[in-house]
């Protein structure tokens, strides 16, 4: 892949935060039957991940598609389906590894490397794909009561296992004794928003150095690394609440990010990839967490 493309993806998203619009927050409406609240989709039903996340979230906000699929202009073909004349393809990236045997030049030996690369292709949305089976583009069924969708939520944080406490009015993750600090339930103005607040700080818990240990080198309160930390958890906060069918709205005090953000994208083309591939990780590390949990459920449900 040419290094540009990391440059591409980088300046879209700049371009979107300059605007004041964070292309990770809300792409979705309640017209697909996909689902309501989504990650991306391939054709195949398997989700996006990591930075393809925001740049077909991003895509789909800026053209209005309702539905969450994706498939490349081969895939539609070979369901017998064609892209439409003049509809221009949306990019995504796929990382993967070389493994390569050289001779050491000291020691005239083989050596076994990984060469880690990146190469770039374009999707279509179903909605500029004339053709597909009916149920790519299937309108929504009514939507499930919200007060399942909470408590699903519910059991999802219950069985992270973090220490989460409630109280005063910040919401905050201390990293010295590792909890998770939110003002009580009451005081938010939904509740997917305190679901939404409990995800972005419960990516902050995935930091702690017997979790994931991740550090960006912060020094002091707003500096690059502290910046960078913000923007993983706001990811993660947003992919995560895809998949628990969240649909918030902006905290007020994230706006107040956007510049430090912005600093940081156009000072490291690779920065936005960085955040999502930590962002990305934080969400497996939790859903990880949810795996006692089902197996619990399910042998009770055997008994």
């Amino acid at each position: 892949m040419k290094q540009d493309v990391y440059q591409r993806v980088t300046d879209t998203i700049i371009a979107e935060l300059e605007k004041g619009v964070r292309p990770w927050l809300k792409p979705w409406n309640a017209e697909h039957a996909a689902g309501r609240i989504s990650r991306p989709l391939r054709h195949n039903g398997m989700a996006y991940q990591g930075i393809n996340i925001i740049m077909l979230w991003s895509a789909a906000m800026e053209a209005g598609y309702a539905a969450p699929i994706w498939m490349t202009f081969k895939q539609a073909k070979d369901l017998g389906a064609h892209v439409r004349k003049g509809e221009k393809g949306n990019l995504v990236v796929y990382a993967d590894r070389i493994h390569k045997t050289e001779i050491d030049a000291d020691t005239g030996e083989d050596q076994e490397r990984n060469i880690p690369f990146m190469k770039a292709y374009s999707v279509f949305n179903v909605e500029q794909i004339d053709g597909l089976p009916d149920h790519f583009y299937a309108p929504a069924a009514a939507p499930s009561e919200p007060v399942e969708r909470i408590e699903s939520a519910e059991r999802y944080f219950a069985a992270l296992g973090a220490d989460i406490r409630h109280g005063g009015n910040r919401a905050f993750y201390s990293l010295n004794s590792d909890r998770v600090q939110m003002p009580p339930f009451e005081t938010f103005r939904d509740a997917e928003s305190y679901y939404a607040t409990l995800a972005h700080e419960c990516t902050h818990w995935t930091r702690h150095p017997s979790r994931l240990e991740r550090e960006f080198g912060r020094k002091r309160w707003g500096d690059e690394g502290y910046a960078m930390e913000e923007l993983v958890a706001e990811l993660g906060s947003a992919f995560l609440s895809a998949d628990l069918s969240l649909s918030p709205e902006p905290r007020p005090d994230h706006a107040a990010y956007i510049s430090s953000w912005l600093k940081v994208l156009k000072n490291d083309k690779r920065a936005i990839f960085t955040a999502a591939s930590h962002a990305q990780r934080a969400v497996d590390f939790m859903a990880e967490q949810q795996q006692g949990t089902e197996e619990e459920e399910g042998a009770v449900a055997a008994a």
